[in-house]
Parts: C-alpha cells; structure tokens; sequence
C-alpha cells in the first residue's frame, strides 16, 4: 500500500523552531495493519487542518503491520490539541487494541530543515528504543 507523503499545511518561517514527532507502530495482526491504514489518510486530512500544523507524513508497511508518521508543529500544546481531538483521540483508543508495539520520539528542528528524512525519523526512533 502507498505512502503518504510529506504535505505541509502551514508553512512556518524559515527560522522558526517546530516541534517534531516521529511515531513507529506495529500492529499483532494483519487485519489491525488493515484497520489502522484504512484510518490514516482520514487523520492526515486531519492534520492538514489542524492549526498549528506545519508537515505531517506516514510510512505504510502493511504486510510487515508496520507504519511510521512524522509530524512537525509549532509547538508541543499544538501536538497535544491535535492529538487529544477527533477523529485522532478515538481512532487512537481503537488503534490501541490491534497494537503490538509503538514508539514516540520528539525533537525540535528549525522549520527550513523541513521535511524530515524517513532516515532520521528511524535513526531518532531506534535510539529512542535504545535509551528505554
């Protein structure tokens, strides 16, 4: 299944510094890979509109029921508003009984380092896991 790749709602001035989160999920079975890709683009249109917004991408690999995200925001309350809304808040309770594994990490960048290779999103994932 395709990706989604990088849009950038609202474009942030260059020197700004974003708030960003890369995310790693890993669901128990194929049928919840299915499940949480049929919600992304639902909650990537979500993040399109979301004020404070400035990139959002997903990394879909549904036969290995593994997807990655990154985000970019103005700041963490902007993160957290977003993630604490519908339809992320319930699809997130729903993802979470199909979900084998996830994994958070946050960082800041200045908005012209904008879009964030999927190579430093999994180099920061996996020495988040090493450091926990």
């Amino acid at each position: 299944m395709p990706d989604i790749p990088w849009s950038t709602p609202h474009r942030a001035e260059p020197d700004a510094e974003v708030y960003v989160m890369a995310s790693r999920f890993e669901t128990a079975t194929l049928t919840g890979a299915f499940r949480f890709f049929l919600k992304a683009p639902r909650i990537i249109g979500q993040i399109r509109k979301a004020p404070g917004a400035h990139g959002a991408a997903l990394r879909a690999r549904t036969f290995r029921r593994t997807f990655l995200t990154l985000s970019a925001w103005e700041d963490r309350g902007a993160l957290y508003r977003f993630a604490g809304s519908e339809p992320h808040r319930s699809s997130a309770r729903a993802a979470s009984a199909y979900t084998k594994e996830a994994a958070f990490t946050f960082w800041t960048v200045r908005a012209s380092e904008l879009p964030i290779s999927w190579a430093e999103a999994e180099r920061r994932l996996a020495e988040e896991k090493r450091n926990h």
